[in-house]
C-alpha cells in the first residue's frame, strides 16, 4: 500500500473533549493530576457540572495547565463603564438597590461562624446552628 504523508497535527480526544498544548509535553500523560506536571505547572480544574448530577450525564470540565495559579492576580481596579448610554453600568446582581453594591473580585475568604459555649448559657440545637451565607 501507498500511504501519503500527511504534515498536520491532529488534535486528540474522543467524546467531545479535547487536548491541546502549546509545548509538546505539556500535558501529563495517563492522568490529569500527577504529582508533578510538565514544566512546572500548577494544574486547575474549573467544572461546569452540579455535583449532583449523575455520572452518566457527563462531567463538564476543563483541565489548565497553568504558569502561575489563577488566584495570583492583580488586585482589583475598578471599571468606569462607558455604555451608550452614559450612565451606570446596566449588568446588575443586586436588585434591591445597585448603587450600594460594590463587587470585588479579589481572593476571598469566610471567616468560621462564632462558635457558642455552653457557658454562655446557649443551647443550641442543629436547626438553630444553622446561617445563611449571601441570602442562601
Amino acid at each position: 500500500m501507498n500511504y501519503l504523508k500527511d504534515n498536520y497535527k491532529y488534535m486528540h480526544g474522543f467524546g467531545n473533549e479535547f487536548e491541546s498544548e502549546a509545548l509538546e509535553g505539556a500535558l501529563p500523560i495517563g492522568r490529569n493530576t500527577p504529582r508533578f506536571a510538565p514544566y512546572g505547572l500548577h494544574i486547575e480544574q474549573l467544572n461546569g457540572t452540579a455535583f449532583t448530577v449523575p455520572r452518566s450525564a457527563g462531567n463538564r470540565r476543563t483541565w489548565f495547565y497553568r504558569i502561575r495559579p489563577s488566584v495570583m492576580h492583580l488586585p482589583f481596579e475598578k471599571y468606569l463603564s462607558k455604555n451608550s448610554s452614559g450612565g451606570p453600568n446596566r449588568l446588575v446582581t443586586n436588585f434591591n438597590d445597585p448603587n450600594q453594591l460594590e463587587v470585588v473580585p479579589n481572593q476571598l475568604k469566610w471567616t468560621p461562624f462564632k462558635i457558642p459555649k455552653k457557658s454562655d448559657g446557649l443551647e443550641i440545637d442543629f436547626v438553630d446552628g444553622m446561617s445563611t451565607i449571601c441570602g442562601a
